[in-house]
């Protein structure tokens, strides 16, 4: 048995996300039914995480364990010969037995792009969030240093329907070790680097952000959001188009 590490990158403007679902084209899904066609073997490939409908990836990292004697470097052409166009395999490589594309992952990095032209050019339409009425963007600069540190990120968490708001808030805490803001040319874009994210924890970061900019919050209430452990009383949830997974980190 072998186990292999896919580098992947995708456009996830065409897929219902990462995780493989019935009667939906996934990521996930189109990557498993590529490797099974290689390889003969029903295989589900394990991500670092499950990206959103809409969210795309410059490097996720996958693996799959498989019996096949296919080498690495053929792999990374027989995939691309039958995957989509929206989805290309970077690299493959052996990785030991114990190695998990999710648990053995120690930081993350995503990034966020809000295009502040006033009119958006639509080969860009897709992979942003077009944004162009007034923000104090230095407002949302300090106020995105607030959630540098350890913290219990409940407030910025999509609510479990099964768990509801009495949810474990210990299993919400996560570290960021950077996050900012930076303009570049017509586009605001925020990177943030962390131990690990929850489900919609980064688009909620942003919707939160964006109150900021817009003077509904101070800078302030992004501390007062975070100790609260309530996601309602955090900014409404960005539009998947401008997330991007980045990178990984083991």
């Amino acid at each position: 048995m072998r186990n292999l590490k896919v580098i992947l990158t995708y456009d996830g403007a065409e897929f219902s996300g990462w995780q493989v679902q019935p009667d939906a084209a996934t990521v996930q899904g189109t990557l498993a039914s590529a490797v099974g066609r290689i390889t003969g073997e029903k295989v589900l490939p394990q991500g670092s995480g499950r990206t959103d409908a809409g969210v795309h990836a410059l490097a996720q990292v996958v693996t799959f364990v498989t019996e096949s004697s296919v080498p690495t470097e053929n792999f990374v052409k027989a995939l691309n010969d039958i995957l989509p166009p929206s989805v290309r395999v970077l690299e493959v490589t052996e990785a030991p037995p114990e190695f998990h594309a999710r648990h053995s992952a120690r930081a993350k990095t995503y990034r966020y792009r809000i295009y502040r032209g006033a009119i958006c050019p639509p080969f860009l339409a897709r992979y942003v969030w077009h944004y162009p009425y007034p923000l104090d963007e230095q407002a949302m600069a300090q106020a995105a240093e607030r959630v540098v540190g350890e913290h219990d990120f409940t407030s910025f968490a999509a609510v479990d329907p099964e768990r509801g708001r009495d949810q474990d808030s210990a299993l919400n805490v996560r570290r960021i070790f950077s996050s900012a803001w930076l303009r570049t040319g017509e586009e605001l874009v925020y990177t943030v680097r962390g131990s690990g994210f929850l489900h919609h924890m980064v688009r909620n970061l942003i919707g939160t952000f964006i109150l900021v900019g817009r003077g509904t919050l101070q800078g302030e209430d992004v501390t007062r959001i975070l100790e609260a452990r309530d996601r309602s009383v955090a900014g409404a949830t960005a539009p998947a188009s401008g997330l991007f997974l980045v990178n990984v980190e083991y």
